[in-house]
């Protein structure tokens, strides 16, 4: 119960306190106090950011004050004796005294004196980056931190720059009736960020969820089931954080029924193969970039196979090469990685959002990463590889990084179901390797002003009492979802139309083609290779398939301009095994992805 053993602190960490405290209150600074490389979470206040915070030896001119004792004299009348008249006589004597005076006097005093270095700009500039830090000094008994920003090394901030002792997290969550779901829904999915009292993001699984209801309740290893109906306030507690969220399970079991009735189209397919993603390419994205590395060339690649059989009926060209990495060396664990391999990518106008996960990490079950968000209006096609770097001055890195924002550590499944609207970005989080298993299906809805959750819901669909789990799926509009479902006992691909309506989904079969399409050319690997991208593209009802280097073309039929499921044409484009991250399509326009290096790159000729 790892959840759960908040309450418990052992010596250890209590003497760790103990001895960070007093290291706090040290009167030795001159040394930064180092920590663990760890995310910090930027809050609504803003501060001066310095590019540097030093003790210096100065020399300055010191009021002293001394007290001595003076003496003096006064002189006074002493009676000496009276008269034979009766009067009497009087001498003037002196009379020593002392008094204390205080003397002023100034010298020169050498002292060390903290001196900032240049304003550089306010924190409030970093609101949506990936900021970390791994030491901090200690001014006037205040924290200020050295923090990297989306990588490169920036400055020092105040610690109340940052969100402390705050929780984030997910205000409603809606999940289907799901009588055949084994695993239920993971709390923790509901975590924006819980920061601790200094700022910094504390680990999810040290998180306290607890779960007050009726007829609900949370297992020890923080699932939540979705067997029956009912209502539940689920709370999450670090420390001094604390945030509750309003989950739901919805009543009707029925709910995400259907039936696969339509009769896939034949095609007439030679038999196709493509190397297995095994044999792909092997080069890994880096966590540091130099002028070497980066890359001052656009890549063309044009397609050398064709249904048609013309050898340049499309071409893929780059249009934005993606920041190396958005993280600061040394980050290990992957809450404070932002990795630079992208599983997936949506274009909305001139908005670009990605699904990034470190490499091997798709294929996980509680598959996590970070979405990163592009105004592509300002993107540059090679400067943002040196993002991470010091090579750019910083005004220009700046006037980059106002232009990007990168999620919290989230749950993505293998992160290649990706759409946007306007103002939301959604992401299906299914596990590749599910096997069409019974569970309920994750949608994921993240607010592009923050790239933060703000709303969870579970579907299922069924073709009568069988599953059909989405790998792959497009986002349509803030109520609409076309997902591709490989059914390979039948030998075809079935297209699915979900559609919402305020928190129930209900599923229809919109398509089908009768067909495999491809396979690899190694009995040894799975037969058919996974799909890598799946898109609409309404402006001429098609859908796009990918395949390692290979592009399907597929009617629609959704607008009446083409043939539901039938097959229009395919593209091979030797990308020297580089195999597609992703498709996407606005209006008109075809964009797909490619890791090492990324790349964002649009298709050319795809009507033709």
């Amino acid at each position: 119960m790892r959840r759960f053993a908040l309450g418990m602190m052992t010596s250890a960490a209590l003497m760790a306190g103990l001895a960070s405290q007093v290291q706090a209150s040290s009167k030795d600074y001159s040394k930064s106090t180092k920590t663990d490389l760890v995310t910090k979470i930027m809050g609504n206040k803003s501060y001066q950011v310095y590019s540097s915070l030093k003790l210096e030896e100065v020399t300055k001119k010191v009021k002293t004050k001394t007290k001595e004792k003076k003496k003096y004299t006064v002189k006074k009348k002493v009676a000496i004796k009276k008269s034979k008249k009766g009067k009497t006589k009087y001498k003037t004597v002196k009379q020593v005294k002392y008094k204390w005076v205080t003397k002023t006097a100034y010298k020169n005093v050498k002292k060390k004196e903290w001196k900032f270095g240049k304003k550089l700009t306010a924190s409030a500039d970093f609101r949506y980056a990936h900021v970390q830090s791994k030491s901090y000094k200690v001014k006037g008994g205040k924290r200020y931190y050295y923090i990297y920003v989306d990588g490169r090394p920036v400055g020092y901030v105040n610690e109340k720059a940052f969100a402390l002792s705050k929780a984030n997290v997910v205000s409603q969550v809606s999940l289907v009736n799901n009588p055949s779901d084994s695993v239920g829904f993971n709390a923790e999915d509901a975590i924006n960020y819980v920061t601790d009292q200094h700022g910094s993001l504390v680990d999810n699984d040290s998180v306290e969820i607890s779960c007050k209801s009726a007829e609900l309740n949370i297992s020890d290893t923080g699932y939540v089931s979705s067997r029956k109906a009912g209502t539940a306030v689920l709370t999450f507690k670090y420390g001094k954080a604390k945030a509750t969220s309003k989950l739901t399970v919805r009543g009707d079991a029925k709910e995400g029924i259907s039936s696969a009735d339509v009769t896939p189209v034949k095609t007439d397919l030679p038999e196709i193969t493509t190397w297995s993603a095994r044999d792909g390419a092997r080069l890994s994205s880096s966590s540091t970039i130099t002028s070497k590395d980066a890359v001052s060339s656009s890549h063309k690649y044009w397609a050398t196979k064709t249904m048609s059989g013309n050898a340049k009926g499309a071409d893929i060209e780059t249009i934005f090469y993606h920041p190396a990495v958005l993280s600061a060396p040394g980050s290990s664990n992957l809450e404070a990685k932002v990795s630079s391999a992208v599983q997936g990518i949506d274009f909305y106008d001139n908005d670009l959002v990605t699904s990034n996960l470190d490499l091997g990490q798709a294929d996980n079950w509680e598959a996590r990463g970070h979405m990163v968000y592009y105004n592509m209006r300002k993107v540059k096609k090679y400067n943002w590889q040196l993002i991470p770097s010091k090579m750019l001055s910083f005004n220009t890195w700046l006037s980059y990084i106002k232009n990007i924002k990168v999620s919290p550590y989230m749950k993505l499944g293998h992160g290649q179901s990706v759409g946007s609207t306007k103002k939301y970005v959604y992401v299906l989080a299914n596990w590749n390797r599910s096997n069409n298993w019974s569970n309920s299906q994750e949608l994921i809805r993240v607010k592009k002003s923050t790239m933060e959750i703000d709303k969870i819901w579970t579907f299922k669909v069924w073709n009568g009492s069988v599953p059909r789990i989405f790998l792959n799926a497009d986002v349509i509009d803030d109520n609409t979802l076309l997902a591709l479902f490989h059914n390979a006992s039948k030998h075809c691909y079935e297209y699915w139309k979900i559609s919402r309506n305020g928190d129930s989904f209900k599923a229809k079969e919109v398509g089908a083609t009768g067909s495999d399409l491809i396979r690899t050319d190694s009995d040894r690997i799975e037969v058919h290779p996974e799909v890598q991208g799946f898109v609409w593209n309404s402006a001429y009802d098609v859908y796009y398939i990918a395949f390692n280097d290979y592009l399907f073309k597929i009617g629609a039929g959704l607008d009446g301009k083409t043939d539901a499921g039938k097959l229009l044409n395919y593209y091979k484009f030797d990308t020297g095994r580089r195999e597609f991250e992703g498709l996407s399509s606005y209006g008109p326009e075809l964009y797909l992805n490619l890791n090492h290096p990324t790349e964002t790159l649009k298709v050319n000729h795809i009507t033709k």
